[in-house]
């Protein structure tokens, strides 16, 4: 039996509520859900520096209901909550260097904001189906390649810790309290919606910015390795964690293509442009003392308990997103 059939079982006519639903990610994940048939509901709040985009919904119309709302706005949540089936909890500050300059705030989005979350489904909804979106940031500096779910988690800077600690509560509410909660860690995903504005998301997303707009681009370090998934593949793992019951209580590495050097990646998009240029530097002093150095996932786990597999390569996934910026960057910056 084919995936598709048992995703629009699963979520055809059934409440879904995504967490930072006007982001990359989350808005790809609304997309793909409105076209189950399922009744979907986002909130995000819109703060610039955190990613949100009224254009990653265009054409989708009233097919989504949109609140405007902090996760940190506790008294919110519990109507937000109720009657919902499944939450994508998507909310999150992703900035390694914002994390450093201003701790407080990612305690209070990454950490306090997920636990005031978690309370609100076990007193107002329990059986609600909730994945987590985690992070590959969590393990650090790698001591093996690739890295699997059982390596030490040992973050390098603020915005891991707190990615944990988000983490752990869902894993813990899951265990305790019986809400049906999965994470996912995810690594570098690209494509089309991605924030190309700064790089509080990706690196990338600048490199591509640059390249659209003729400007040339700095590869910091260039030989670390990483690893790279596609929106469309991440979407695919979130609604197989959600739809099935072996994920309940887990947490899976999302991988992708075989991982390349920085340097190969920045050559890669410079053939696909046709055209560009880019400088190799040395890393600012601020930057390497939370550098990760080499990082690519170990994805097998997931692969073999939910047959989830990637499918885009780097190449298309870079083609990709390039299309999409030559026609919509005005839109995202």
């Amino acid at each position: 039996m084919s995936v598709a059939p048992s995703f629009r079982r699963a979520y055809s006519g059934r409440r879904v509520l995504i967490t930072g639903g006007l982001g990359f990610i989350g808005s790809s994940l609304a997309r793909r859900l409105v076209g189950l048939g399922a009744r979907v509901t986002i909130v995000d709040s819109l703060i610039p520096e955190y990613g949100g985009n009224r254009r990653n919904l265009a054409g989708l119309g009233r097919r989504v209901n949109v609140h405007i709302a902090d996760v940190r706005d506790w008294p919110r949540l519990p109507q937000l909550v109720k009657g919902q089936h499944y939450l994508f909890n998507l909310a999150g500050q992703t900035s390694h260097m914002d994390s450093m300059t201003d701790p407080q705030t990612d305690l209070d989005i990454n950490c306090r904001a997920q636990l005031a979350i978690l309370e609100a489904c076990r007193v107002h909804n329990p059986g609600i189906r909730i994945v987590f979106a985690s992070t590959r940031q969590i393990y650090g500096r790698p001591d093996y390649l690739p890295v699997d779910e059982h390596h030490p988690l040992r973050p390098v800077d603020v915005n891991g810790i707190n990615k944990i600690a988000g983490e752990s509560f869902h894993l813990l509410y899951a265990r305790v309290h019986g809400i049906p909660a999965t994470a996912l860690r995810l690594t570098n995903t690209i494509g089309p919606g991605m924030r190309v504005k700064d790089a509080r998301q990706t690196f990338v997303g600048i490199w591509i910015r640059s390249l659209v707009e003729g400007r040339p681009f700095e590869v910091w370090g260039g030989a670390q390795r990483r690893d790279f998934t596609y929106v469309d593949d991440a979407v695919e793992a979130f609604l197989l964690a959600a739809s099935h019951p072996a994920a309940v209580g887990e947490v899976y590495n999302l991988g992708g293509p075989p991982p390349v050097t920085l340097q190969r990646l920045a050559e890669l998009l410079v053939e696909i442009n046709r055209g560009g240029r880019f400088t190799v530097r040395e890393f600012p002093a601020d930057r390497r003392k939370i550098d990760i150095g080499d990082f690519y996932a170990d994805d097998r786990r997931i692969r073999r308990r939910l047959g989830w597999r990637p499918k885009v390569d780097l190449r298309t996934m870079l083609a990709r997103t390039l299309a999409y910026y030559r026609r919509e960057l005005k839109n995202y910056v």
